[in-house]
């Protein structure tokens, strides 16, 4: 690790993507915490969240789309209105957001979460 501050900055703001994507994680609901032992999870395609900060706070909605290159998500939903008409997808941060149901259409997620109870 270096000490110079230009070249910290550099590793995280312009990490590679699968670095960024996995710093796409959210806290998960109470009653998932208790049940896989787990306090966050990287947030995926078909995961169901309730917005917890900002203008659309108590909305809940599933994914949509997750940018991992902002660590952005777009949920099902929570739109704006554009000044010509149509609407456009609202971008919310992931850390704003809490997981409320798992999408475990991935074996690979599935056993991660049924290996990881306390």
């Amino acid at each position: 690790m270096s000490s110079k501050p230009s070249k910290v900055r550099r590793n995280f703001f312009n990490a590679p993507l699968h670095r960024r994507s996995a710093r796409i994680s959210s806290t998960i609901s109470d009653d998932l915490r208790a049940k896989h032992g787990l306090r966050s999870i990287r947030v995926v395609k078909g995961d169901s969240v309730k917005v917890l900060r900002g203008e659309y706070k108590g909305v809940e909605g599933k994914v949509i789309r997750v940018y991992t290159k902002t660590g952005r998500l777009s949920l099902e939903g929570v739109t704006r209105e554009k000044i010509a008409g149509g609407a456009v997808p609202v971008k919310i941060h992931a850390s704003k957001v809490a997981v409320t149901t798992l999408n475990l259409d991935d074996k690979l997620r599935k056993n991660r979460l049924e290996g990881s109870k306390p």
